[in-house]
C-alpha cells in the first residue's frame, strides 16, 4: 500500500464518496420519490432515516464481524451490495422493494467507511495519518454536501431513474477501480472478536464516544435546521439561504482538509480548541442572526468548524483503540449518527417549545458539555497520546 498511497487514497476517497451519495442524495429528490411511488414526502424521508438508523445499528457490529478477512475481498464485497441495491432503486415500482434495497446496504456502510479511514492511515507514517484520512474525509463531505444538489439537477434536468443511476455508476466505477488498483490486503494482525471488544472494558474510549455524540449533536443539532433558521430568523431569501448552505459545504471541505494537518502538529490543542470555538460561533450566530454579511462569515467559519469536528471526532474515538482501528472507526460512525439523531431530536423540542432562534442553544449546550467530557478524558489518562 505505500509504494502508491496517493491513487489508493484516491480511490477510498471517491468510494466514501459514493457510499455517502447514496445515504444522503436521496434528501434532494424525496419530493420525486413522494410523487413517483405516491406516497406523502414524510413517508418518503423514511427511505433517509431508515438508512441512518440501519449505520448507527451496524457501526460496532459490522465492522468487528469482517475484521479478520482480506480487506480488497470486503471492499468489493460491500460495493457489490451497493451497486445491486442501487439498480434495483432504478427499476423497482414498489416502495417496500425500495425500502429493502436501502436498509440492505445501509448494514454495510460502516464497513466500507472504516476500512477506508483505517487504509488510509496505514497506507503512510502515523505521522502522517491524520492528513491521510482528512483527505479521506472530503469524500464524505463532499458525499453530504455536493451530491445532493447534483442528484437533485439530474432528476429535475431527466427523470428519478436517471438521478438514482448516479448513485449506481459511482458505486460501480470504484468496484471496478477497486478490483483492478487496489492490491491484495489481508490481515497481518488477526485479533479475536473478544480481543477487540475488550476496548469497551476501558474509560478512554468510552469517553471519547460520549464527546463524539455530544460534538455531532452540537453540529447537526444546529445545522439540520439552518434553512429554516435563515429563512425565519435571519429573513433572507430562498436564493440567498441556498448559497449560504452551499458556502456551509464547501467550507466543510476546508475544514476536512485543515484538520489533517493541524492534528498531526496540535492534536491535543485540536481537541480542547473546536467545542470552544463552536459554542462562540454560535453565541455571534444568535447575536447577528439579521446581519446578513456577518452571517455569510459565521457560517463560513462554522462550515470549516464543522470540518475539522469531523476530524476530530474520528481521531478521539481511533486514537483511544489503536490495537482495533476497523471495530474503532465503525464505533465513531456509530456514534456520530446517534449523536445527529440526539441533536435533531433536541433541535425540534427548542424549536417547538422556545422558537426557531433558540436552537443555537443545543449547540452551545451539547459543545459545553463534550468539552467536558473530553477534558476529564485528558485529565483520566494524561500520560496517554490524545
Amino acid at each position: 500500500m505505500r509504494n502508491q498511497p496517493q491513487l489508493l487514497i484516491l480511490i477510498l476517497t471517491i468510494g466514501v464518496f459514493g457510499i455517502l451519495n447514496t445515504e444522503m442524495g436521496f434528501i434532494g429528490i424525496l419530493p420525486d420519490i413522494a410523487a413517483f411511488y405516491d406516497v406523502h414526502v414524510s413517508t418518503a424521508g423514511w427511505l433517509v432515516s431508515v438508512f441512518a438508523i440501519g449505520v448507527a445499528v451496524s457501526g460496532p457490529t459490522m465492522p468487528l464481524l469482517l475484521s479478520r478477512y482480506n480487506r480488497k475481498k470486503v471492499m468489493l464485497l460491500v460495493l457489490s451490495i451497493f451497486v445491486v441495491g442501487n439498480i434495483i432503486s432504478i427499476f423497482t415500482t414498489h416502495f417496500t422493494v425500495l425500502m429493502l434495497a436501502r436498509i440492505i446496504p445501509a448494514l454495510f456502510h460502516p464497513v466500507y467507511c472504516a476500512l477506508a479511514f483505517s487504509i488510509a492511515a496505514e497506507s503512510v507514517s502515523k505521522e502522517e495519518a491524520p492528513k491521510a484520512v482528512s483527505k479521506v474525509f472530503v469524500g464524505v463531505s463532499a458525499g453530504m454536501v455536493v451530491g445532493v444538489p447534483v442528484v437533485s439537477l439530474i432528476a429535475s434536468v431527466s427523470n428519478l431513474q436517471m438521478a438514482m443511476a448516479f448513485f449506481a455508476v459511482t458505486n460501480l466505477l470504484v468496484l471496478i477501480a477497486t478490483l483492478i488498483w487496489i492490491p491484495s490486503m489481508p490481515v497481518q494482525v488477526r485479533r479475536t472478536h473478544g480481543e477487540q471488544l475488550n476496548i469497551l472494558t476501558k474509560s478512554k474510549p468510552w469517553f471519547s464516544i460520549i464527546f463524539v455524540i455530544l460534538l455531532n449533536a452540537a453540529i447537526f443539532g444546529v445545522y439540520s435546521y439552518l434553512a429554516e433558521y435563515l429563512q425565519s430568523v435571519s429573513q433572507v431569501s430562498a436564493n440567498l439561504s441556498s448559497l449560504l448552505l452551499f458556502i456551509y459545504g464547501v467550507a466543510n471541505i476546508i475544514g476536512n482538509v485543515a484538520a489533517g494537518k493541524l492534528l498531526t502538529l496540535h492534536a491535543k490543542r485540536i481537541i480542547i480548541m473546536t467545542p470552544i470555538m463552536l459554542s462562540t460561533v454560535y453565541v455571534f450566530l444568535f447575536l447577528a442572526a439579521q446581519q446578513t454579511f456577518l452571517m455569510i462569515l459565521i457560517i463560513l467559519l462554522w462550515g470549516i468548524l464543522a470540518g475539522i469536528g469531523a476530524l476530530v471526532n474520528q481521531y478521539v474515538v481511533t486514537s483511544a483503540a489503536p490495537e482495533a482501528p476497523d471495530f474503532a472507526n465503525g464505533i465513531f460512525l456509530s456514534s456520530t449518527n446517534i449523536g445527529t439523531v440526539i441533536g435533531t431530536i433536541l433541535g425540534g423540542y427548542f424549536i417547538s417549545n422556545m422558537g426557531i432562534q433558540y436552537v443555537v442553544f443545543v449547540g452551545i449546550i451539547s459543545a459545553g458539555l463534550s468539552l467536558l467530557v473530553i477534558s476529564m478524558r485528558h485529565h483520566r489518562t494524561k500520560t496517554d497520546q490524545p
